[in-house]
């Protein structure tokens, strides 16, 4: 079965650390783009971070930059989002899809995407 799995996520306290996975079977992520996305109640689907399918090159979004390092382990066909230093204002559901070729993956561009894995930071 073709899909990707996210997990690592759960209920934290503001400061604390998470690392995300998002792992695919059925195929190879070798040659695809991957993003990590977030939806919190009420707010529209917004890109966190991303990784190329070959150079390593990464990108993140203000928000979470010096806070959150994207990366990825073809051998284990896993890309991983680390976050710390969290914020009750990264509670959303984190998401990972994955784009065919060098694009980013966008909201609405992806030729695969996980289910998402809830994120909660409360004290």
């Amino acid at each position: 079965q073709v899909q990707l799995v996210e997990s690592g996520g759960g209920l934290v306290q503001p400061g604390g650390s998470l690392r995300l996975s998002c792992a695919a079977s059925g195929f190879s992520l070798d040659f695809y783009a991957i993003g990590w996305f977030r939806q919190a109640p009420g707010k529209e689907r917004e890109g966190v971070s991303y990784i190329s399918n070959s150079d390593g090159r990464t990108l993140y979004a203000d928000s979470v930059k010096g806070r959150f390092t994207i990366s990825r382990d073809n051998a284990k066909n896993t890309v991983y989002l680390q976050m710390n230093s969290l914020k009750p204002e990264d509670t959303a559901v984190y998401y990972c899809a994955a784009r065919w070729g060098v694009s980013w993956p966008t909201r609405d561009l992806y030729d695969y995407r996980g289910q998402g894995t809830q994120v909660t930071v409360s004290s």
